[in-house]
């Protein structure tokens, strides 16, 4: 196994700048996975790691070694797309194979990697399958698989998963779990998915446009996003925003106006802030309480999504980005054109200043609040 470490990383493709002082490492047996929307970088920064593009500047190791200028195959890496770019005229046993009988790998050492890797992926049963008659998540497996058999120090899966549909795509995140906990080896995970970031991860990476915005564990990037970006790109739904301003501020609360003239307070740190600064409140849809007896908003539910074990009410409230959303129990008898009164918990608010950055919470979410 190894670690992976980038420091001041940049890429330009010409006079375009792609990714900006990276500086990043991940441990030594980590599942760290790079989230983001689409162009952020984060496969770009992947396929630095991997060899397949140049590093414009800085330095990139694995295992401690500089790697800035060694060849893919000589890096100790084996990479997973989001294709599975088998060789359809070959079994399975083949495709798995013919990677180390390029390396001239002895006939009993090969029969041995590919019957382990095929055990460990529970498909050791379908070696001699050709792999039109798989489904998508057993082809999956057969492409991880071409990857287990050559014991690389570093895996990297550029959204593996992206292909299979909603069902499978949960299966398959499950499998991948397990296959890190059995080979316990370093692996680099691309998504755009922030599900599978949140159930996957040890620590998540949140890039955009070619920046990193906040390296941590799911629990951390839930918690204590460090700007209101983060904030919106984790969680799901995503966070409610609301136009506030300053009324009143000090290092352990702040209590902010609304458009709608309410006043909320919230518990951070708001000693840098100034009476009358425009600032943005946060609350997730999860945390908005309908028991709650202080900073009380009163809006009309245009829209109720209903899932089973929850619903999603939908209603307009002044000063919110979008539409308010607030999370209900599956057997909520709520419609639109009902009146939803919630309760915005002032230990579970979050608060932003207007360039963005988060005014820091004083404690961790209380455990009953944390989402489920």
């Amino acid at each position: 196994m190894a670690g992976v470490k980038l420091v001041n990383v940049q890429k330009s493709f010409g006079d375009v700048k792609v990714l900006h002082d990276i500086n990043l490492e991940v441990i030594d047996g980590e599942f760290m996975v790079f989230v983001g929307p689409s162009g952020c970088g984060k496969s770009t920064l992947l396929r630095l790691i991997a060899g397949l593009e140049e590093i414009t500047s800085g330095e990139l190791t694995i295992g401690g070694k500089l790697v800035n200028d060694v060849p893919p195959a000589e890096r100790g890496i084996a990479m997973v797309f989001q294709s599975y770019a088998l060789y359809p005229h070959m079994s399975l046993y083949d495709n798995m194979a013919f990677g180390l009988k390029l390396a001239k790998m002895p006939k009993a050492e090969i029969d041995v990697a590919v019957q382990q890797a095929a055990k460990v992926l529970h498909i050791e049963n379908l070696l001699d399958r050709k792999p039109k008659a798989l489904s998508g998540g057993q082809r999956q497996r057969v492409a991880i698989g071409r990857a287990i058999v050559r014991k690389p120090e570093v895996f990297l899966f550029d959204e593996p998963l992206s292909n299979l549909d909603a069902a499978l795509r949960v299966r398959m995140r499950y499998e991948f779990a397990k296959l890190h906990e059995s080979l316990k080896t370093t692996m680099v995970y691309v998504t755009h998915d922030q599900v599978e970031a949140m159930t996957l991860a040890d620590r998540i990476v949140v890039l955009s446009t070619g920046k990193i915005e906040q390296v941590g564990s799911p629990l951390e990037l839930y918690e204590m996003p460090v700007n209101k970006f983060v904030a919106g790109f984790i969680g799901s739904p995503k966070m409610n925003f609301v136009a506030a301003e300053i009324v009143r501020a000090d290092a352990h609360q702040a209590v902010v106006k609304l458009e709608s003239n309410v006043q909320i307070r919230v518990e951070v740190d708001a000693s840098a802030a100034k009476v009358g600064d425009k600032v943005t409140l946060g609350v997730r849809p999860e945390h908005l309480d309908p028991k709650a007896s202080e900073n009380l908003i009163e809006s009309t539910i245009t829209f109720v999504e209903s899932l089973g074990s929850a619903s999603h009410a939908y209603s307009v409230y002044p000063g919110v980005e979008d539409m308010l959303t607030c999370d209900m129990p599956g057997h909520s008898l709520v419609r639109a054109g009902d009146t939803l009164r919630v309760g915005i918990p002032a230990d579970c608010a979050h608060l932003f200043a207007e360039d963005g950055h988060a005014f820091r919470r004083l404690a961790p979410l209380p455990q009953q609040r944390r989402a489920a």
